[in-house]
């Protein structure tokens, strides 16, 4: 039995080492492509084999985690996942730290609070908050008698093998793009600093986990000069920064690869040294089985679901010769490969007999790089909540209003994408190459979603110009919007 360590006497060669396991942006609790990359049950065995060997182990989620996802919408008993399914498997990974990422605040109110309450893992943010009847305050996790409010930062200890010991703190703060009624942002800087300086005060050294864009950590790292470690969520794509003496550092989204850091640090001088390693996710990587079980619960029961719409969910459909990018930033600003593949498959559900089509960039969920093998699951991540395509008969006039809409709000789920309409050097739409006439009425495929008149206001059934709407049959494929991009994408292979 080690004996504590007496208070200013260092044992053995003084250093106490930290291990972060770093993940973030992880939507999918299975591996992804085939089986390719990805996995929860594979990032709990890499956890589980570094914690074997140094104890002072532990796993951090930097934001994104509970929406979007395939299996977030499906419904059980009545009610939508919503991310049940990743707390179930977080829980069982033992995660210790998490902070909310922007899609954590697509969930109402309602569902957030279900999901905070069913974590048996901490979470921490410094500038997000509740807002409730009583005002602004943090959010809370509920115990069998009582509630408890997030923390602004977390503290843990570490005790080496011979007895040494330290405590770090963790601040965490999220950007405010994902505006509710029941969320309330304090500035990302300000509420930054502020914990920090509360962490420095009660712990040796504190680290960052952020969901911000690569700008703001570049900020965060220049405002608190002293933190070793940013590890940072929001960005795909792994990176790995260095701004002063600080390093940034973000892993590949849904979990293609995680950020190990090894930290060493003497308790008496307060010197550490920091060493980043980013580890790829494979087939290669051993799976935990006690994790796995779990996954293969929710996954049989997404599969099962899936086969009362297509037969066989995980047949290659379609093999892209470059990635399609489905990532949020993009479908909402610009035209995409895979907004192209969307919107020509609606078309074609009609047998291309429409002058165009459209989609709101919005309804594309996925939030990621598709490549490799395509199958009607990974059809289904996209377009997760589905939806008829539907065969519009609309004046030029407002077909112009429309596209000039999608237009100004570029950066928004209005953004449209497009098939068969381009843009002229002059600002005028096009349709084959024409200008559109203002009184020629046009035919046009839209996803039903679109003429609810949620993204674009105007855009309802009532609106005068739209002269007629044909509504598919169930038993057709412009039914459902991603039973017709399976049909398009299977065209292609003959």
């Amino acid at each position: 039995m080690l004996e504590p360590n007496t208070e200013g006497v260092i044992k053995g060669n003084g250093l106490v080492t930290l291990k972060f396991v770093q993940v973030n942006d992880v939507y999918e609790i299975a591996p992804l492509n085939g089986g390719e990359y990805g996995g929860m049950a594979r990032v709990a065995h890499i956890r589980d084999s570094i914690k074997k060997q140094f104890p002072n182990t532990y796993l951090f989620m930097a934001g994104d985690f509970l929406n979007p996802s395939l299996l977030g919408t499906l419904k059980v008993d009545g009610e939508r996942l919503n991310g049940k399914q990743m707390v179930d498997v977080m829980n069982a990974m033992d995660f210790d730290l998490v902070t909310f990422g922007n899609h954590e605040l697509d969930l109402s109110e309602e569902d957030l609070q279900k999901r905070l309450d069913e974590s048996t893992f901490k979470w921490t943010s410094a500038n997000v908050r509740h807002v409730t009847e009583d005002g602004i305050e943090p959010f809370s996790t509920k115990l069998e008698f009582t509630k408890v409010p997030i923390s602004d930062f977390a503290t843990f200890k570490a005790i080496d093998p011979n007895g040494n010991e330290m405590k770090f703190g963790v601040v965490s703060v999220t950007l405010p793009s994902n505006p509710k009624e029941y969320v309330y942002y304090g500035d990302i800087y300000k509420e930054a600093f502020r914990a920090y300086k509360l962490a420095t005060e009660k712990t040796d050294l504190v680290f960052g986990l952020t969901h911000v864009s690569i700008e703001e950590d570049r900020e965060l790292a220049r405002l608190m000069q002293s933190i070793p470690l940013i590890m940072g969520g929001h960005e795909h794509n792994a990176m790995l920064v260095n701004v002063g003496k600080t390093t940034i550092a973000k892993a590949d989204a849904n979990a293609k690869s995680v950020y190990v850091h090894t930290i060493l640090f003497n308790p008496k001088t307060k010197y550490y040294n920091l060493h980043s390693q980013l580890v790829f996710v494979d087939e290669k990587t051993p799976s935990n089985a006690k994790v796995e079980r779990i996954v293969s619960k929710w996954n049989d029961m997404l599969d099962e679901k899936l086969k009362e719409v297509v037969d066989n969910p995980n047949e290659v459909i379609y093999n892209p010769s470059i990635p399609l990018d489905g990532t949020d930033s993009a479908s909402r600003s610009i035209q995409t490969n895979l907004g192209e593949i969307i919107t020509k498959s609606m078309a074609f559900s009609y047998q291309n007999k429409v002058d165009a089509a459209i989609v709101n960039g919005g309804s594309i969920r996925v939030d990621d790089m598709l490549s490799g093998p395509i199958t009607p699951k990974d059809v289904f991540r996209v377009l997760p909540f589905g939806g008829s395509v539907l065969k519009v008969d609309l004046k030029g006039n407002l077909l112009k209003e429309i596209l000039d809409y999608g237009q100004e709000k570029k950066g928004t789920g209005a953004y449209l994408q497009r098939d068969n309409i381009s843009e002229a050097s002059n600002g005028d739409w096009l349709i084959q190459g024409k200008p559109i006439s203002e009184k020629k009425t046009y035919t046009i495929a839209i996803s039903d979603f679109l003429l609810k008149g949620l993204d674009i206001p105007f855009l309802t059934p009532e609106n005068k110009d739209i002269v007629e709407i044909y509504t598919p049959k169930e038993t057709e494929t412009a039914a459902d919007i991603r039973k017709a991009i399976i049909f398009y994408l299977n065209s292609l292979k003959k």
